[in-house]
């Protein structure tokens, strides 16, 4: 008897060590995956309507980009490694120039030696004016305030949404601007929501470095709206925007 009650504990505790070990391998996988991988990352700000929504939430792939101190989050070393160049079009997550503690997210609309100006609400680089047509509108959730939406084509061909609050007057204080020159080693950022966003026109944010990037914005994994929000279905949940690609 004595035995068996003996074997049925060793048993016990084998059960217990594997269990043990699948946990402790996926913590640590999950670990892996956060450090070198995916970041998760939610849109707390409407700077980026038109495409992402209040309450999405997006994986961030931090190998886009290679890695930095601000990827890591650690001052062990500078520069990148492993690193490649974003593409113009791009919507990427950065770290604040001015404060590194927080995160932003925006768009790459110019690349290192680009001139960019805004000129009566339509965008230009380089001297030559982005391709803008209107698409319908955006029909924001809480209020139901409708703001016009256009499609912009960007030279290398990406296409996105933009709003722009007043597109014929041109008379928001971002839609006349001088002309920015891109440094070398550091990109200009626009969030798609024009007349709402801090971004590169913005003396407080500027130029981004190619150093403060953390990486690439790919997919939605979940989006919640408010309890006001139509959009919403049960639990608040924007079901139709789960696992939407990020453009």
């Amino acid at each position: 008897m004595s035995t068996d009650v003996e074997k049925s504990g060793a048993a016990s505790d084998e059960g217990w060590w594997e269990i043990f070990k699948i946990v402790f391998h996926a913590i640590l996988l999950a670990i892996i995956v956060r450090i070198f991988i995916l970041q998760p990352f939610n849109i707390p700000s409407g700077s980026m309507q038109g495409n992402l929504l209040i309450g999405d939430y997006l994986f961030v792939s931090k190998f886009s980009y290679g890695y930095s101190k601000y990827t890591f989050g650690t001052d062990l070393f500078s520069g990148r490694v492993f690193g490649s160049e974003p593409e113009r079009g791009d919507v990427v997550v950065f770290k604040l120039p001015r404060d590194s503690s927080q995160d932003y997210i925006k768009r790459v609309i110019g690349l290192p030696g680009d001139k960019i100006q805004m000129i009566g609400g339509i965008l230009h680089i380089n001297g030559k004016p982005v391709p803008k047509k209107r698409d319908g509108q955006f029909v924001e959730s809480v209020n139901e305030r409708a703001v016009a939406r256009f499609e912009e084509t960007l030279p290398n061909g990406v296409k996105y949404l933009s709003l722009d609050e007043q597109p014929h007057n041109g008379r928001s204080y971002t839609d006349n601007t001088d002309v920015y020159t891109v440094p070398k080693g550091h990109y200009f950022m626009m969030g798609d929501n024009r007349d709402n966003s801090s971004d590169s026109r913005d003396p407080d944010v500027s130029f981004v470095p190619y150093e403060n990037l953390v990486g690439k914005a790919q997919m939605i994994f979940f989006s919640k709206g408010s309890s006001d929000d139509p959009s919403s279905g049960l639990f608040n949940i924007r079901w139709a925007r789960i696992f939407k690609l990020v453009r």
